[in-house]
């Protein structure tokens, strides 16, 4: 088998894909920062499922159909944006690059679509609005329960159109590589130290230039209000309330006036739950491999969960998304939208906001490269008769024969 070419350098203009995004990414992070944001949970099993599982799926594409014009845009919660893409919530992205949320919330702007601000995220809400624009919002489940609600009411405030409760952490996952890393909390090997004074230009973007990052939405209950990710991240994952529960689905709802989506479900029963409750939509997760090890990939329950409640509940889906074929798979088997998380990271902490921008032009042209190949001139004519996926034979039957009824969800 002839062994693929990548680009091997450091100029991220350059990379014609998102794995030579990757490539880039790591040639330009300190081992500690990468693995932050490339790792999994123990094994990694489900970090590699989440990829593998796109090769099972193969496409059926119509042809002699006319594409010359196609549209990639759709509607999330009564907003057309310009591409079925949103970038997903992750935490600590000042760690890859100074003022990375703001890159990444611009890059989305431009592009037309949203950008997910995470509790963890180093942007305080209402400055990342003040100058960009209304973003989404992810809420954890803190245990300080008046903060969490507090927390909620200003992202209410600033007029974030969307709130996203992340339902998958009651405690943080097993990323052992994490505790690799440090020799004590808050401090890195020598190894690692060594690696960061390899790496000059991130020493000087984040730790010199930036004083390191920041968690700028926590400041009430980090102790003594140091907000210095290195000194609090410990603590703040030990503030994750394992007594979450729909209760506090149900008292979300009560709390915010806009969409409500609830991130991290993986079964029907809590789908149908969560509609029940009154969400707007999910997000069909993993968390990236980076919680359960040995969980299926979103994509192995995306049909039946589309097939149960996708003509009532938007659904949004994440986890190893790397290419546009991903996406149209995604939107082909019922999604309505697909969370980018990695592939716009990598993007961030090689370029800034043109990094993050670069990402989403591959990511853009390849999908709009699928589409016209399967024949399709609307995300609305994306639908499972474009697809197969031999393995997976559980599949709802009325899902293996519907016909382009992707536009009803």
């Amino acid at each position: 088998m002839r062994r693929r070419r990548y680009y091997t350098g450091r100029d991220f203009h350059r990379a014609i894909n998102i794995e030579e995004l990757r490539g880039v990414a790591r040639r330009c992070l300190p081992r500690f920062s990468l693995e932050y944001l490339e790792g999994g949970a123990e094994d990694e099993v489900t970090l590699r499922r989440n990829r593998s599982v796109f090769e099972e799926i193969a496409f059926l594409p119509r042809t002699l159909v006319g594409v010359g014009q196609r549209d990639l845009s759709t509607e999330l919660f009564g907003t057309r944006i310009a591409l079925p893409f949103v970038i997903a919530p992750t935490g600590l992205n000042g760690m890859l690059r100074h003022r990375a949320d703001f890159s990444l919330a611009r890059a989305a702007k431009t592009a037309g679509i949203p950008f997910t601000l995470g509790t963890l995220g180093t942007a305080k809400i209402e400055d990342l609005v003040a100058e960009v624009g209304p973003v989404w919002f992810q809420v954890y489940n803190m245990r300080a329960r008046e903060f969490w609600e507090r927390l909620v009411q200003r992202a209410d405030q600033a007029g974030c159109p969307a709130l996203l409760v992340t339902s998958d952490a009651p405690v943080f996952g097993n990323r052992e590589w994490d505790v690799r890393n440090y020799a004590a909390p808050a401090k890195l090997t020598f190894r690692n130290k060594l690696e960061v004074l390899l790496h000059p230009r991130w020493l000087l973007d984040v730790m010199i230039r930036q004083g390191g990052p920041r968690f700028e939405n926590l400041t009430e209950i980090l102790p003594k209000g140091d907000t210095r990710a290195v000194k609090g991240a410990k603590y703040v994952t030990a503030q994750l309330d394992p007594t979450l529960n729909w209760d506090d689905v149900r008292a979300l709802r009560k709390l915010w006036p806009r969409a409500l989506v609830v991130k991290g479900i993986m079964t029907v029963e809590d789908a149908r739950t969560a509609l029940d409750l009154g969400a707007d939509g999910i997000v069909l997760t993993n968390h990236g491999g980076r919680q359960l090890d040995g969980a299926v990939s979103p994509m192995e329950i995306l049909p039946e969960v589309a097939d149960a409640v996708g003509n009532r509940l938007t659904i949004l889906i994440d986890s190893g998304f790397r290419r546009g074929a991903d996406i149209a798979k995604a939107l082909a088997l019922g999604a309505r939208a697909v969370l980018l998380g990695r592939a716009t990271l990598y993007g961030v902490a090689v370029g800034g906001e043109a990094g993050a921008a670069h990402a989403l032009k591959i990511l853009r042209s390849e999908f709009d490269r699928v589409m016209a190949l399967l024949g399709c001139t609307s995300v609305r004519d994306l639908g499972p008769h474009l697809v197969r996926w031999p393995t997976h034979t559980d599949r709802p039957s009325s899902l293996r024969h519907m016909q382009g009824t992707a536009g009803m969800r």
